[in-house]
């Protein structure tokens, strides 16, 4: 059960075999269904999560009940509300699970304790923090640069398969599209190809 997080936390740090049963003691494994929330707006995100398998959706609900998603995580990608999380004040988005989705979650005790045995994991947690805050401003200026047909490709390369894992609407509201204006974008790229 342990292998995908030990594999993604050898990417960027190596530990020792005191601290891998260190860090595996503090996990606590949890199984959503689809359409279960792991975090919903108002409350508390108890935990950051990683995902070992499934598909799940964060999003925003604005005052006049539009959905608007903000990211999706699959297979070996972390979710959950990061703001609500490190401060334990209200979360401002819902996440939920798009497919029956198994996590491996730390709380926030735990996550300090591990900073404090195992220093190294607060590089490890920085490195990522580093990265989403760069594919944000990534995000940010394609939304503002790129055509919707570059947007697309890119978050067909960013997130491989998903066409086929998610409604198109949701990964319409993911790009700020209307489901029309996507299947508009995916004709064209299929009439192109043929």
């Amino acid at each position: 059960m342990y292998d995908p997080i030990l594999a993604h936390v050898g990417q960027y740090i190596q530990l020792e075999p005191a601290e891998t049963d260190y860090f595996t003691s503090l996990l606590k494994y949890k199984l959503l269904r689809k359409r279960q929330y792991l975090v919903q707006a108002g409350d508390v995100c108890k935990f950051d999560s990683f995902v070992l398998k499934g598909c799940l959706r964060t999003y925003f609900v604005d005052d006049r009940g539009d959905e608007h998603v903000v990211q999706f995580a699959v297979e070996n990608w972390w979710t959950g509300d990061l703001y609500s999380f490190l401060t334990q004040s209200p979360a401002a988005y819902n996440t939920d699970a798009l497919e029956d989705s198994e996590l491996l979650q730390i709380d926030q005790a735990s996550m300090d304790e591990l900073y404090e045995r195992v220093p190294k994991f607060e590089r490890f947690f920085r490195i990522l923090s580093q990265r989403a805050f760069v594919a944000a401003e990534q995000r940010v200026i394609a939304t503002i640069s790129q055509t919707a047909e570059e947007r697309y490709r890119h978050f067909i390369e960013r997130y491989p398969g998903i066409d086929q894992r998610v409604p198109q609407h949701l990964i319409a509201s993911y790009l700020g599209f209307t489901p029309e204006f996507l299947s508009r974008i995916r004709k064209q790229m299929a009439t192109r190809k043929a």
